[in-house]
C-alpha cells in the first residue's frame, strides 16, 4: 500500500476570519488559500475546549479533555497514554514534531511517539528563541516562524525517504504578544483594518460571564501587547479604535510570516515531487476574537472562539475547491490521520475519520450537534467555566457555579445563587450572538430539546458526572 505522507501545519490562535479563503475581509493569505483551492475547506470545524494545551491534547488523543487529562493550562500531558503519533510510528511512519508543544516538559510530559522532536519551552519567544532539541536546550538566532519552517524543511530533507512521514509543524504565531518579523513590521502601516460589527458590544441580555470577562481590547490589553502608550487625548470609542488597530495590525503581521512559511513548505513538496502523495492540513488550535464583542483571546463558546480553520489538500482523494459543511470537531483529527495511514482507530477515540466527507460521501448519521466544555473557571481573564451544545442552528451555553480555580471566591458583583446562568442563541436569526433568547417563551421547546441533547452528549462522552453542577 502506498500510504500518504501527512504534513500537519498548525498555528496558535489563528482565527478563520483572518484567512482570506474564509473571509478576505481584513487580510490576504494566498499560500494558505492555495491548500483550499487545491483541496477542501471545512466551514464548520469546532474546538471542544478553546484553550491551547487542552486543544492540543484533544488533537493528539482523539479524546475530550476530561479523558486525556488536560483540562486546563495547568495540566501536563501524560505521554504514556496512546496517541496518534505513537500509533503512526508503530505502523512504520517516520514521525516528527517541530515548534510549539505546550503540553509540559520533563518526566512523562516530553513528546513521545516521535522519531525527532524539537519544541519550544512553554509559549516560547518570537525572536532568538530557545528550543528543546530531543531534550537538549538550544538557542537559535532569528524569527521563530522562519526557524520552525527551516527546521521542518531540514527534517524533510534528512528523513528516510523510503518511509511515509508524519510531520507536525506547529507554529507559535500568532499568539500574544504578537511580535512581527522585521520583514513585515510595517505591513498595513498606512491603512485602517476594518472593524468587526460587534466591536462596541454592550453585552445586553447576556450572562454575567460576558460582562465580567477581562478580555476587552479597550481595558485589558497591555503596553507589551500594543508596544506603546495610547495618546492621552483619546477616550471612549476612539480609544477602543486605537487599541484595535494597534492589536490587529501586529496580529496580521505575524500571520503574514505564517502564510509565507506555508508557501515554502508547499513549494518543497512540489520540488521533491511528493505533493500528490502528501496530505497537507492547515489549522489552528482554536479560534480567536479579533475585536468581536470588543474582545481579544478565546475561551468562550461564542463562534469566533469556538470555530477552527481547517484546510486540507490531498490530490489523490480530494477534489480541488471543495467546501464541506458537515460538523467537525478536533477529536476527529487523530482518527482521520490513522484512517489514511491504514491504521485501526482505537475504540476509545471519541472522534470519527473525516476521510469519507473529504471524498464527497454523505455519511448517514453524521453528527448534528457538538459538545463543548471550558474548565478554567475565573482563572486568567476571568472567564467563567461553562459547557454547552451547538447544532447547525442553535447554541445553548451553561455557565455553572464559578470558583473552582479562583481562590474559591465568587467574582465581584455576583453571588452563588446567581449561578448557573444560561444563554441560548438562534444562529439563523442572530449570527453575531447578541440576543440571548433563553427566557423567551417562543423558544421554550427549543430549550427543552437542546437540554435533552446536551444530557445525551454528556453521557455518551462520559462527562456527565460533575460534583459542582448537575444539569437542570
Amino acid at each position: 500500500m502506498d500510504r500518504p505522507n501527512i504534513l500537519f501545519i498548525m498555528s496558535d490562535d489563528h482565527a478563520s476570519q483572518a484567512i482570506s479563503s474564509y473571509s478576505g475581509r481584513i487580510n490576504q493569505t494566498p499560500n494558505i488559500d492555495r491548500i483550499w483551492k487545491e483541496g477542501a475547506r471545512l466551514d464548520n470545524c469546532f474546538c471542544t475546549n478553546s484553550i491551547c494545551s487542552p486543544s492540543r491534547a484533544v488533537i493528539l488523543t482523539g479524546k475530550y479533555s476530561h479523558l486525556n487529562g488536560v483540562k486546563t493550562l495547568f495540566d501536563e500531558f501524560d505521554g504514556r497514554q496512546s496517541h496518534v503519533a505513537k500509533l503512526l510510528q508503530q505502523s512504520g511512519y517516520q514521525t516528527s514534531i517541530i515548534g510549539k508543544w505546550h503540553l509540559g516538559h520533563g518526566g512523562n510530559s516530553d513528546p513521545t511517539g516521535f522519531d525527532y522532536w524539537c519544541v519550544l519551552p512553554g509559549q516560547g519567544d518570537y525572536h532568538n528563541p530557545t528550543f528543546y532539541d530531543m531534550g537538549q536546550k538550544k538557542q537559535y538566532t532569528g524569527y521563530v516562524t522562519d526557524i520552525i519552517t527551516d527546521m521542518s524543511i531540514d527534517w524533510l530533507e534528512s528523513r528516510d525517504k523510503e518511509r511515509p512521514f508524519f510531520l507536525m509543524c506547529h507554529h507559535k504565531a500568532p499568539h500574544r504578544p504578537w511580535e512581527p518579523s522585521d520583514k513585515y513590521k510595517d505591513l498595513y502601516e498606512d491603512i485602517d483594518i476594518p472593524e468587526p460589527e460587534t466591536l462596541f458590544d454592550d453585552y445586553d441580555t447576556r450572562s454575567d460571564a460576558a460582562r465580567l470577562a477581562e478580555v476587552r481590547i479597550s481595558d485589558h490589553l497591555t503596553k507589551t501587547d500594543v508596544k506603546q502608550d495610547p495618546p492621552s487625548h483619546l477616550e471612549g470609542q476612539e480609544l477602543t479604535r486605537w487599541y484595535y488597530q494597534r492589536y490587529i495590525k501586529d496580529y496580521l503581521r505575524c500571520i503574514a510570516s505564517i502564510d509565507e512559511s506555508v508557501g515554502r513548505l508547499l513549494d518543497y513538496l512540489d520540488d521533491e515531487g511528493i505533493a500528490d502523495n502528501t496530505i497537507v492540513i492547515y489549522t489552528s488550535d482554536q479560534g480567536f476574537f479579533l475585536g468581536e464583542h470588543g474582545w481579544y483571546d478565546k475561551r468562550f463558546m461564542y463562534e469566533e472562539s469556538l470555530r477552527m480553520p481547517f484546510l486540507v489538500r490531498y490530490p489523490k482523494g480530494i477534489t480541488p475547491g471543495t467546501i464541506i459543511k458537515d460538523m467537525v470537531v478536533n477529536t476527529d483529527f487523530a482518527p482521520t490521520f490513522l484512517d489514511y495511514a491504514g491504521v485501526d482507530i482505537p475504540d476509545d477515540m471519541q472522534g470519527y475519520s473525516l476521510r469519507p466527507i473529504f471524498e464527497g460521501a454523505k455519511v448517514e448519521g453524521w453528527r448534528q450537534s457538538m459538545y463543548y466544555r471550558y474548565w478554567m473557571d475565573q482563572d486568567d481573564h476571568c472567564v467563567a467555566a461553562h459547557y454547552g451544545i451547538r447544532t447547525h442552528r442553535y447554541k445553548l451555553i451553561c455557565y455553572y457555579a464559578p470558583g473552582r480555580y479562583y481562590n474559591g471566591e465568587y467574582p465581584e458583583g455576583t453571588e452563588e445563587t446567581t449561578w448557573p446562568q444560561w444563554e441560548l442563541f438562534d444562529l439563523q436569526n442572530d449570527k453575531y450572538e447578541l440576543k440571548n433568547v433563553y427566557d423567551d417563551p417562543d423558544y421554550a421547546d427549543v430549550v427543552k430539546e437542546l437540554k435533552n441533547e446536551l444530557a445525551r452528549l454528556r453521557k455518551e462522552l462520559k462527562d456527565d458526572k460533575d460534583e459542582r453542577h448537575e444539569l437542570s
